[in-house]
């Protein structure tokens, strides 16, 4: 790595992340099915219709893998808790799940971890799946249920908590465009879920402070928005799916209002009494968390709103076909502080690459990971530089996993898993980070 822990302000951290149904094995411990669960056993929707039961077995292998978390040097474990584990029908509590993590956060306290939860990565229960799910207007009041069912049990121990991952993905991925569970493609349930989101996320916050934790944030995914080429139009398509994707939640969170381009399309279609919900939707953060992978290039097209889509890019990519562009991150983080967040503390809560990685005799060359990373965080020093209150850094993802649609192909991981064996073998950007991190003896 071009950096090393002296490079950045004393007590950043630097840590790795995971999400529950990616690595967990959803088929052990007494979970619940969920909306992936049915998703994945739809023909067509993932590849080769694989799904995450087994997983990487984290479920079982859960003390070997924070090894590996506490040998690479890293201070801090982004985790996610699942639903249905916890409430496996979305409402009666799930003993062998609640157990589940408390071990696991006994478990990184004991390797000096600090655990970052995660209250959801998209594993909405199968059950309440059934009653319309995020479209549902008592999504809100359901999920500060599950906050207070799981955060009574393992909060006192946590050192922060966020209450949804990537919002975008949640409500228009999974609701406009079909490509995650529940597949719909609904403008008027995407107009719902997307609101009923926030709604949630900010039922969680106050079920939270209601408990007396602190430190809770808010993480939100963002891809850098830009014309695929000077005209107008173009412009005016980037501007959209600037407002759509990167502007909505966190506008909603810190503004109290939604984009006036993106209520164009859907505002017609919001829950009725919308308007009154931002006084929950704004319960103070204490920090905001930035997902961040690409950017975009948008381009107009014909036919119903949003009438655009992306055009190739000429940048070099990973193995998703998406651009590496670290510049993104840097205008992210300036854009965040200079007009919603102010001195709030910000976090990069992912930040990674899929790369098409191969075993050898023993170990895994990823040199492309470790040139990827090295151009982000140089990024995140730039922003540090210019002002922007960061304080800590999460790569996705401590090791391969399920990734959802794509199945198991698309490869993020610091670790290599063989998903056969399961076994785990680290990466040379494994290697790179635990030498920059870890003092010289």
């Amino acid at each position: 790595m071009n950096f090393t822990r002296s490079d950045f302000p004393d007590g950043f951290l630097f840590g790795t992340a995971t999400s529950a149904y990616q690595i967990e094995g959803h088929s052990f411990g007494g979970a619940g099915s969920t909306h992936w669960d049915t998703f994945a056993a739809t023909p067509g929707n993932v590849v080769r219709a694989e799904h995450g039961q087994i997983a990487c077995d984290h479920y079982h292998r859960w003390e070997e893998d924070l090894d590996l978390i506490k040998n690479a040097g890293f201070d801090a474990y982004r985790f996610s808790t699942s639903w249905a584990r916890v409430m496996p029908d979305g409402v009666t509590p799930n003993p062998e799940g609640l157990d589940f993590y408390d071990r696991l956060t006994d478990g990184m306290l004991d390797r000096g971890l600090k655990p970052c939860a995660t209250l959801y990565h998209w594993e909405m229960p199968s059950a309440l799946a059934d009653r319309g799910g995020w479209t549902n207007p008592d999504v809100a009041k359901w999920f500060g249920d599950f906050t207070h069912c799981i955060m009574d049990r393992i909060g006192d121990r946590m050192h922060s908590v966020a209450p949804i991952n990537e919002p975008w993905c949640v409500g228009w991925l999974s609701h406009f465009l079909g490509a995650h569970a529940p597949g719909l493609r609904d403008i008027r349930a995407t107009a719902r879920a997307m609101h009923h989101i926030l709604l949630a996320h900010g039922t969680a916050i106050q079920t939270m402070r209601a408990l007396g934790m602190s430190n809770l944030g808010g993480v939100f995914n963002f891809e850098w928005s830009m014309p695929a080429d000077d005209s107008t139009a173009a412009k005016a398509a980037a501007d959209l799916y600037d407002g759509y994707y990167n502007r909505f939640f966190i506008d909603g969170v810190f503004k109290g209002r939604y984009p006036d381009a993106v209520l164009d399309g859907f505002g017609q279609h919001l829950p009725s009494g919308w308007e009154n919900d931002f006084a929950t939707i704004q319960s103070p953060l204490d920090w905001v968390g930035l997902n961040y992978y690409t950017r975009k290039l948008m381009a107009p097209t014909s036919g119903a709103w949003p009438a655009h889509a992306e055009a190739e890019g000429p940048l070099p990519k990973t193995q998703m076909g998406w651009e590496i562009y670290p510049d993104g991150l840097y205008e992210f983080l300036m854009r965040t502080k200079n007009e919603y967040t102010g001195d709030l503390t910000l976090f990069i809560t992912e930040n990674g690459m899929a790369n098409a990685d191969v075993l050898a005799n023993g170990a895994v060359d990823d040199p492309e990971r470790i040139a990827f990373l090295n151009a982000h965080f140089e990024a995140v020093r730039r922003a540090i530089a210019d002002g922007a209150p960061v304080d800590g850094f999460f790569v996705w993802s401590l090791m391969d996993n399920y990734e959802w649609a794509l199945g198991y192909e698309k490869r993020f991981g610091l670790v290599h898993v063989d998903f056969d064996t399961l076994q785990r073998t680290p990466k040379a950007s494994y290697h790179a980070l635990k030498s920059a991190l870890t003092p010289r003896p």
